[in-house]
């Protein structure tokens, strides 16, 4: 159906296209200049040493997991709630994941005290997922990290630009990954990024990502090389230059669309406050935020009560969603131990609000009135 109110909306104009039409008129569509000047923005934007574009958040991910030299025996921490992509990661490399409860309604990320629980001798990283752009409580977590001599790897694909006590999420851990999806702050259709401080970890991930080859196409092209070895087992992890320059334009708008979003949060916050049996997860937060997503928690009824109240905001034509299913209850991972009654409760009583720049007051006072009579109507 059409939704009078979507829950996204594509942050496009014509500079994207002009961008990617630009790009397809030079003659190199692959890996090459566009992608170059991306990761130059990232590196200076978030004040990180090496950042290396990939095809999508996930290959990030998996990066990430590679660079931290996880392998089968290996365990490693993990919220369940999250998108699947997270924990797959870890799989990838054989290692195992726990899955670790999350603080609860109003602090919707991972626990640190939780996390201190799960470490064992096998124990080896902490994947720390930044829910709805919101950091996790990243002093506490990096003690535990730092005790135990464990890896941290930031899931940041929520918040490009997001900040914990002034730094930017992804600069914070050893390495991190952050998503150019379709819908994500910042949209390439597909696409994503690798970020680190460890020269070690980007030379890595840099030869990981491009089958292992000592060089690429374009520096043989432009005749920075004639020749080039394979050195380890690697993937095809590149990203094209035509999403690339469709990131650039979307970076570029970022800040502008991020300061837009914080105050379409703001009045979200107000038009809820009023509003019984519903809680708002980081009500109140000061630091800069993304605000990938808007998302409320119910505090009564159970997973059914929920989607009845999905169902009367759908009717009425605004769009939600549900930011997670909790990974340990899917099939694939029904063979993991996991005691989660935050994350359970969150999963089965979270809704995802629309949230983007271009919300009206007017439409945010229709979803605010069309929550409060679906809940006490």
């Amino acid at each position: 159906m059409a939704y009078r109110i979507p829950l996204f909306d594509l942050n496009f104009d014509g500079r994207e296209a002009q961008a990617a039409y630009d790009t397809i008129q030079s003659g190199w569509i692959s890996t090459g200049p566009k992608n170059e000047l991306l990761e130059q923005m990232f590196r200076e934007w978030w004040g990180v040493s090496y950042a290396v574009s990939v095809t999508n958040c996930t290959s990030a991910l998996h990066l990430c997991a590679l660079v931290c030299g996880l392998g089968p025996g290996d365990e490693v921490i993990v919220p369940s709630l999250t998108f699947a992509a997270s924990v797959n990661s870890i799989r990838y490399t054989g290692a195992t994941p726990v899955f670790c409860d999350i603080a609860g309604p109003e602090h919707i990320n991972i626990d640190p005290e939780e996390v201190e629980k799960l470490v064992s001798p096998k124990t080896k990283a902490v994947v720390v997922v930044h829910m709805a752009g919101f950091p996790a409580r990243m002093d506490a977590l990096m003690t535990v990290a730092k005790r135990h001599n464990l890896k941290v790897i930031e899931d940041a694909c929520h918040g490009p630009l997001s900040e914990w006590k002034g730094r930017k999420l992804g600069t914070i851990g050893d390495c991190a990954a952050f998503s150019f999806f379709s819908n994500k702050n910042i949209s390439t259709g597909e696409g994503g990024m690798f970020i680190t401080n460890n020269e070690e970890m980007a030379q890595k991930a840099r030869l990981l990502r491009s089958h292992g080859m000592t060089t690429m196409s374009y520096q043989r092209a432009s005749g920075h090389a004639t020749t080039y070895d394979i050195l380890a087992l690697g993937y095809n992890y590149r990203m094209d230059d035509i999403r690339a320059a469709i990131a650039i334009e979307q970076l570029k708008k970022l800040p502008d669309d991020l300061e837009a979003r914080a105050r379409v949060r703001r009045r979200y916050e107000e038009l809820l406050s009023g509003v019984k049996g519903v809680v708002v997860p980081f009500k109140g937060w000061g630091e800069f935020a993304s605000n990938y997503i808007f998302p409320i928690v119910l505090t009564q009824g159970d997973a059914a009560y929920r989607d009845a109240v999905r169902e009367k905001l759908h009717a009425a034509g605004v769009q939600t969603s549900v930011h997670y299913p909790a990974v340990h209850r899917f099939s694939i991972y029904r063979d993991f131990p996991a005691d989660l009654p935050q994350t359970e409760f969150v999963t089965d009583h979270e809704i995802t609000l629309p949230m983007y720049a271009a919300l009206t007051e007017e439409q945010l006072v229709f979803i605010a009135e069309t929550l409060t009579e679906a809940l006490h109507g």
